[in-house]
């Protein structure tokens, strides 16, 4: 049932992921459930970009080497992270937005747009058994010297996949009543 797939989707972290891979059908299915996320206008603003084998690993470099250059006290654990996690997963996705020439509706509608694509993705994903992790590092910004982005598309993070073995945390949340005003 679709509530529980919802409540039982979770962030699982690269340091988490196994080594089996993801077969790009797979991965395919995903993308075109983020196809079908509302879009105001039809703007379809969403992107990916999708790594696997050595583009993971350039991936990793790029961003480590950046942190270092951009950052005046680059943390060790840090650029390891940077580093691993895209060499940890079976597939990493740059979550990109491409603004609308026209600017026929706000910006945010587009964000939200992305960020819904984004979310049939990741319930596609916790419905497979696949886990991930969508990551939005300030180094996002400089991604268009590692990739090309077209004029008005900018990267929003970056979507960690991978398979996983064992449980997921279970969460809570506050009850929705107290979220909730009910105007009658």
């Amino acid at each position: 049932m679709i509530f529980d797939l919802i409540k039982n989707r979770r962030s699982v972290f690269p340091v988490q992921y196994n080594d089996r891979p993801i077969a790009k059908e797979t991965i395919h299915q995903i993308l075109e459930a983020a196809n079908w996320a509302p879009t105001h206008k039809k703007t379809e603003p969403w992107r990916f970009k999708v790594f696997m084998g050595k583009k993971k690993e350039e991936l990793g470099e790029f961003l480590s080497e950046k942190y270092q250059q951009v950052d005046p006290k680059p943390k060790q654990i840090k650029i390891k992270k940077l580093q691993d996690n895209p060499t940890r997963s079976a597939a990493v996705i740059a979550i990109c937005m491409q603004r609308d020439p026209n600017e026929s509706l706000p910006e945010w509608e587009e964000l939200a747009a992305t960020a819904m694509a984004v979310q049939n993705m990741w319930l596609c994903c916790t419905e497979l058994g696949i886990g991930c992790y969508w990551s939005s590092p300030g180094l996002i910004k400089y991604m268009d010297e590692f990739f090309d982005l077209q004029e008005g598309e900018k990267c929003l993070g970056f979507l960690y996949m991978g398979n996983y073995n064992g449980e997921v945390e279970t969460s809570t949340r506050t009850p929705i009543e107290e979220k909730v005003q009910w105007l009658d």
